[in-house]
């Protein structure tokens, strides 16, 4: 192994991985739902933050679709 390198005559380029890279976002959550992901970080060892990534992916992943028929407006 050299004792240095010489880096100056490498070529740049992008971050093959940055459009895998998280976006960060303010989103407002429950109180309740929020204790029941930090609830189950506590128990796994994964942040909670994490938790709830995971979960939407997993949504994403399966095509889940939202049911709001339990929604129903009075006349």
């Amino acid at each position: 192994m050299k004792a240095e390198y010489d880096f100056s005559k490498m070529k740049s380029r992008k971050n093959p991985y940055a459009s895998k890279l998280k976006k960060p976002v303010t989103i407002r959550l429950g109180e309740d739902v929020i204790d029941y992901f930090k609830g189950m970080a506590e128990e796994t060892g994964i942040p909670y933050q994490s938790l709830i990534n995971l979960y939407l992916r997993d949504c994403v992943a399966q095509h889940r679709e939202l049911d709001l028929s339990w929604q129903q407006r009075k006349p």
